[in-house]
């Protein structure tokens, strides 16, 4: 089958979700671009900062969502299951599910003055729900800046090429945001220059390969937790929101390249659209589901649409853009990761592949294929390029939001010691390996996330009278998706009765997901007892 009718069908039913279902989902939440939003009502010049331009927020957003989960879950679902139906779950998850879980998201924390999504449990279903809720997201938190510490480490152990571009963009970034916020400079002209500093990193990068030879990982761990200390403290403005939006512009250039080398080349597909329905991970539903994971939905998502970039944007009326937009970018990020490895690569037993260099050289070998008329024998250089840079937006993103909870749940006022104890909790997990123990249960915590986000989504538009017939249905899948996924891991480890850790860890979830679950309901039954 030609790789160009899957892109082709891909995109008119992005631009149909966009075009018209976002805009449904908009004047459901009666978006105004009159009503002040939260970083011009509260700013204080750290966290509450509104962005320049639209397009710097969406360089944020985007690049804070887009971690390693859109190329990792999609390469493994589409060899496990078969392309066609993890295609379908990305297409499909990411216009009704993932976009909407996103952008009511946003909306709901632009509504309440920029608190997370799991404050907004406190106001919609209880106490003891927002308590559990960010009790849960913080623990999560710690476990995704600790792997994604980890995994940006060893990839700069393994292509010290990367390395100067990586850690060169960030005073970069702090040199494009003192020209932007300070003095005013005009967006375009900074942009250019910034994009100038960072092609100048890259070629540099590729002469100059930097290395700690035996010990570089714990060395790169270190450097990596320095840098998410001084990304969460720093205004928002200086570091973070400048590095992120030119990272943005290296992904979406690696996006553009992709698609590119597909149309010239008009690759086909030779792999099969469906292997079986229950593979060695499990049946196509629910673990194709939590496989793919960031490539539809994420959880996380909803932790950065409320954690910050409903405090920086500056006017409602690009809440849809940022929002819906950023996941549907995203689901083009997975389609794109599913074409390289199904049509990129000409391996006959990509399972065998897979196993022994990883989804990561996987898809850097794919991508490398597809780019291969434009990009010559950097196509899978850059691959890594864009997959590190993937996982340092999320990193530092992370780092700040956990500095939020942490400030919320401990009661600690000083965000110095706040972030600090973050870091210290995530570096342990990284240098002692502990990560790779809790790691199987992430995807299915991810996705309990999202499930969780969608009900308080629902409380909170019944609360203000809104209707739920768009979110109602996405929540209950969502949670039985989660929850089935659960029992069938923790089946798994039971049997296994090596993996009792993991089997307490999953147990704990489940219960965790049903007395939420039981504190949603009641929270609706009492508020329609109220209005009778």
């Amino acid at each position: 089958m030609s790789s160009l009718i899957i892109v082709f069908v891909t995109i008119i039913l992005f631009f149909w979700g966009y075009r018209f279902y976002s805009r449904r989902l908009e004047l459901l939440w009666e978006v105004d671009a009159q009503r002040k939003t939260p970083a011009v009502s509260k700013y204080d010049g750290i966290d509450y900062v509104p962005a320049r331009n639209w397009l710097v927020l969406f360089g944020h957003h985007f690049s804070s969502i887009a971690g390693a989960g859109p190329i990792i879950g999609p390469v493994i679902a589409c060899i496990a299951w078969g392309w066609l139906p993890a295609l379908l779950w990305i297409i499909f998850g990411a216009i009704f599910i993932g976009g909407l879980h996103d952008f009511g998201s946003l909306m709901c924390s632009l509504r309440q003055e920029g608190s997370s999504i799991a404050d907004i449990a406190r106001e919609t279903i209880s106490y003891k729900a927002k308590l559990l809720f960010s009790v849960f997201v913080w623990l999560v938190l710690i476990l995704v800046i600790a792997v994604f510490t980890y995994l940006c480490a060893d990839t700069f152990i393994k292509e010290p090429r990367i390395v100067l571009p990586s850690l060169g963009l960030i005073p970069v970034a702090i040199l494009v945001g003192f020209l932007l916020y300070n003095r005013k400079v005009n967006n375009t002209f900074v942009t250019i220059c910034g994009l100038i500093l960072l092609t100048a990193l890259i070629l540099l990068g590729e002469k100059l390969p930097i290395s700690f030879g035996q010990g570089g990982l714990t060395i790169w761990v270190f450097v990596l937790l320095a840098y998410c200390f001084i990304a969460s403290v720093t205004p928002v403005h200086i570091l973070l929101q400048p590095r992120d939006y030119l990272s943005s512009f290296l992904l979406f250039a690696g996006v553009i390249f992709g698609y590119s080398g597909l149309i010239i080349s008009n690759p086909r597909i030779e792999q099969p659209a469906y292997v079986r329905f229950s593979a060695s991970e499990g049946s196509i539903w629910p673990m194709l589901c939590v496989t793919v994971a960031c490539g539809a939905i994420s959880g996380f998502h909803s932790l950065i649409a409320s954690g910050t970039t409903s405090k920086q944007l500056a006017n409602e009326r690009f809440a849809r853009r940022i929002s819906y937009g950023g996941m549907l970018t995203e689901g083009l990020v997975a389609v794109l990761a599913v074409l390289a490895i199904c049509a990129g690569l000409k391996v006959k037993n990509l399972p065998a592949l897979l196993k022994e260099i990883g989804p990561i050289n996987s898809f850097a070998q794919g991508y490398g294929e597809l780019t291969k008329t434009i990009l010559g024998s950097y196509g899978s250089f850059i691959a890594v390029i864009i997959l590190n840079a993937f996982i340092l937006t999320t990193l530092d993103t992370a780092t700040r939001i956990s500095r939020y909870i942490t400030e919320e749940l401990f009661g600690i006022k000083n965000r110095y010691l706040a972030t600090l104890s973050v870091v210290i909790l995530s570096g342990s997990l990284a240098l002692t390996g502990a990560w790779q123990k809790l790691w199987p249960v992430f995807g299915a915590s991810n996705q309990l996330v999202a499930a969780f986000a969608l009900l308080v989504i629902s409380c909170w538009l019944l609360a203000h009278k809104k209707s739920i017939k768009f979110t109602l249905i996405p929540a209950i899948f969502m949670f039985l998706t989660t929850v089935s996924a659960l029992f069938i891991q923790a089946r798994g480890y039971l049997r296994a009765k090596t993996n009792y850790p993991l089997l307490g860890v999953t147990v704990i979830l489940l219960i965790l997901a049903f007395y939420l679950l039981f504190e949603a309901i009641r929270a609706v039954v009492k508020r329609a007892s109220l209005k009778t």
